[in-house]
């Protein structure tokens, strides 16, 4: 492949919690919107509970302890972005919504 670093993504994902279905969707929309910037989209299950993570080039990305629950597809593509193509405009996910006043 040259001297081009490869980025890979991958989602670790709890096996028991039916997390796979999501994880797959998430890799195909990550591989289709970082065509040409994306080298590999990995799914890895694990056995440990209620885990679900997302690495990019070994990076922690999303947890979802952490953060408390899954991303909205937009924020997790900026994050990813920043790491893979930080030059890359990604549209209308680039805007960030306000949130509303109280």
């Amino acid at each position: 492949m040259g001297n081009k670093p490869e980025n890979r993504i991958t989602i670790e994902y709890c096996s028991k919690c039916k997390f796979m279905m999501r994880s797959a969707w998430i890799a195909q929309e990550l591989l289709q919107t970082f065509e040409g910037d994306l080298d590999e989209a990995a799914l890895r299950p694990s056995l440990a509970p209620g885990i679900w993570q997302i690495f990019a080039n070994g990076q922690l990305v999303w947890d979802r302890k952490t953060e408390r629950g899954l991303p909205e597809l937009k924020d997790l593509k900026r994050r990813v972005r920043d790491i893979i193509a930080p030059e890359k405009n990604l549209g209308h996910a680039e805007t960030v919504e306000p949130t509303p006043e109280t």
